[in-house]
């Protein structure tokens, strides 16, 4: 019999009773003497019963099946004392096996993956991976010089999970699993549940423990007691490791939550933090769906930093990648050398457009992976949302498909039920478990109810990216104002569907890489001009119905494009016109925070009104928001031509003294308006405006005459 075919090892290595013997078995390849030492201190020399390493010792008197012994192991001149790892009993249950094969474990990470931790009274590791196609598993690393023979794994029943307690490994301890694949190939894998990952270019695992005193449990209670649509939100997308080049997850943690409180937004959304060996994807190739990149720092270091944000009062929003995952052969492509967490058939399996791998989500096991990943980020870094990454691409089957290079679905059509069904599950047990959490979605296409409950057919997001109104707003804002009023459109088109979705309004990263140019860099003009646009675009989305995203750097703006290679362009805050930008858009945060109609009723037609929606020759648009009392109104006015119009007559809803919130030419004299019983468009008041080229206007109007 050889040892290493074995998949349940447990049954011939260890303590066993055989008939009127008591035997102790061990595989020590390369030893030259191995004895058992028993409780006590008596020693039983084991004789070599294979050439391979298999030793045997039959140990004296009556003795039970939990006799604790040591394997005193001799290499030359060199001995061991270990603890045997075939003593133990598994460390997994079967209703964690069961759990996981049925798709609902919610705390799987607590099971797969590593874990320090004291079995049976004696400290070491407990490991567990799925690989139910695997002829055999085995944990190497630096505790058994990266020697396959020396720590066979058994797999638990029919489950697929091989598991092993490895005495006297503790934290910090690098590993991989060693598979022997059904086709007899070995293949050396990171792994799939790691809390933590070797910095790059090494890609082994690592044993992790968490040391972390959570300080923001007044942030968590007001989370659950709040609800997300409820609540002014504004957003700063940031990029970690070129925000400030240089700066690692505790350095960042000085320096972030003080600066994004600052510029008043209530959140961070991060590009994916799960480890990603390859820089220039951004993070959306991840390799250790569990892990944070550990090029920044380690685990705790990553929670000091989300509890850092939390007592500054910012919320933290991390992009998560369960559409797909890069073919690197040490991760999760192949896995045990069958298409184990992505589809076999390439036209399932394969994505056309990033050269990656699509996950396999009608496999219960694969489906609680995912689910389990989405809680894992909420329960162990507290994280207040997720942001999911492509849920186009996982809605249809022929997404970027030509005819023939897609599989209909079982009735025939081009819907991912499974995937659908997959988001509709994490949606209800990420909101079911922590109220308060968000998520929401990069969805680019017209898929309905995107954001509403799953119980009324949706897919269950609490927000979804408005890819539209980003498209058409940047195609106007970059238009030379000579040419605007045909594309007049391109802002009133998007008010048709502005309530059908929870939307944010994403100035996202995607806008400023590949050639598209920086924010200010899109707009037409010189550069005073450029800087001049970039103000109207932002004062024009600050106030259009949606929560707000913004990259960084927009609020510097920053003529070059954004780099992962190179940190922002923090110099530009000593020019007085970049750090006016700055300051702008801090005024426009703090402003539409503390007024309600601006955010209140973002999803409800009702909450907003059309005042001046058809004025292509001039350039002119105004609307009125209403707080959900129906008491409080601000009125947008934006003159988007780079020429003046006098007296320009707008009307208002109501009569009386209007405050002036916000101008981007700068305060009036007065800061007020007082109306005239002049009756315009369709309103019985209305206000004569010096408009001002490239001038938008917040006014809050008076309450209603009871």
């Amino acid at each position: 019999m050889h040892v290493t075919g074995l998949r349940d090892p447990h049954r011939l290595l260890g303590l066993h009773h055989e008939g009127d013997r008591v035997v102790v078995r061990a595989f020590r390849p390369d030893a030259t003497a191995v004895s058992v030492v028993l409780d006590g201190g008596t020693r039983v020399v084991a004789r070599r019963a294979q050439e391979d390493g298999l030793f045997e010792a039959e140990l004296p008197g009556d003795r039970g099946s939990a006799l604790a012994y040591r394997l005193e192991v001799e290499y030359g001149e060199h001995t061991l004392v270990v603890d045997d790892p075939y003593r133990f009993w598994p460390t997994l249950g079967d209703i964690d096996l069961h759990l996981f094969g049925e798709g609902l474990h919610r705390t799987l990470w607590r099971h797969l993956g590593a874990h320090a931790r004291v079995h049976e009274g004696v400290a070491g590791t407990a490991f567990a991976v799925w690989a139910p196609n695997a002829r055999g598993v085995r944990v190497v690393g630096d505790f058994n010089a990266w020697d396959g023979r020396v720590h066979l794994m058994r797999m638990l029943g029919s489950s697929g999970v091989w598991e092993l307690f490895v005495p006297g490994v503790g934290p910090g301890a690098r590993y991989k699993y060693e598979l022997v694949t059904a086709h007899g190939e070995v293949k050396l894998k990171a792994d799939p549940f790691a809390a933590e990952a070797e910095q790059p270019p090494g890609t082994a695992s690592l044993v992790s423990t968490s040391d972390h005193v959570w300080g923001d449990d007044a942030w968590l209670a007001a989370r659950a007691a709040a609800d997300p649509l409820r609540r002014p939100l504004s957003i700063y997308e940031v990029h970690l490791g070129s925000w400030r080049r240089g700066l690692d997850y505790r350095a960042l943690a000085e320096e972030l939550p003080r600066y994004v409180a600052h510029l008043g937004f209530t959140h961070v959304e991060l590009l994916p933090v799960a480890h990603h060996p390859f820089a220039g994807s951004w993070g959306y190739q991840v390799t250790s769906y569990y892990a944070p990149l550990s090029t920044l720092g380690r685990p705790d270091d990553f929670r000091h930093l989300v509890d850092r944000l939390h007592q500054a009062g910012i919320g933290v929003i991390v992009d998560w990648v369960p559409a797909h995952f890069p073919k690197d052969d040490w991760a999760l492509a192949l896995f045990d050398g069958t298409a184990l967490y992505e589809h076999a058939d390439p036209r399932q399996g394969e994505h056309p457009d990033w050269g990656t791998l699509v996950f396999n989500v009608g496999r219960n096991e694969v489906r609680n992976f995912l689910v389990a990943n989405a809680l894992y980020w909420v329960e162990e870094f507290h994280v207040d949302g997720l942001r999911v990454d492509a849920v186009a691409s996982m809605l249809y089957l022929d997404y970027s498909r030509q005819e023939g290079e897609w599989v209909p679905n079982a009735q025939g059509g081009r819907e991912n039920l499974e995937a659908v069904g997959f988001l509709q599950e994490t949606n209800e047990v990420v909101y079911g478990l922590h109220p308060g959490v968000m998520t929401l979605a990069e969805e680019s296409t017209a898929w309905p109810a995107v954001s509403r409950p799953t119980d009324m057919g949706g897919l269950g997001f609490g927000f979804k990216w408005n890819m539209g109104w980003m498209h058409d707003t940047l195609q106007y804002f970059s238009t030379d104002p000579v040419h605007r009023k045909h594309h007049h459109d391109e802002l009133t088109f998007g008010l048709l569907y502005a309530f059908s979705e929870n939307f944010v309004l994403p100035l996202s990263h995607d806008e400023v890489v590949h050639g598209k140019g920086s924010l200010v860099g899109k707009m037409p003009g010189d550069a005073p001009a450029q800087v001049a646009h970039l103000r109207t675009l932002l004062a024009w989305m600050w106030a259009h119905p949606g929560r707000t995203l913004l990259f960084m750097g927009g609020e510097l703006a920053q003529w070059r494009e954004w780099s992962h290679d190179t940190g922002l362009d923090w110099y530009l805050l000593d020019d007085p016109v970049h750090r006016s930008v700055h300051d702008f858009v801090r005024a426009l945060n703090l402003i539409a925070r503390d007024e309600p109609a601006l955010w209140e009723r973002d999803f409800d037609e009702s909450g907003f009104r059309w005042i001046v929606a058809d004025d292509a020759d001039h350039n002119v648009f105004a609307f009125a928001r209403f707080d959900s009392s129906g008491e409080r109104v601000v009125v947008c006015v934006a003159n988007l031509a780079d020429a003046s119009w006098p007296s320009h007559r707008v009307g208002l809803p109501r009569g009386g003294r209007w405050v002036e919130l916000l101008d981007t030419s700068g305060p009036s004299p007065t800061g007020v308006l007082d109306t005239e019983p002049v009756p315009w468009n369709g309103l019985p008041q209305s206000v004569a405006l010096d408009l001002r080229p490239l001038e938008v206007m917040w006014l809050a109007g008076p309450p209603p005459v009871l």
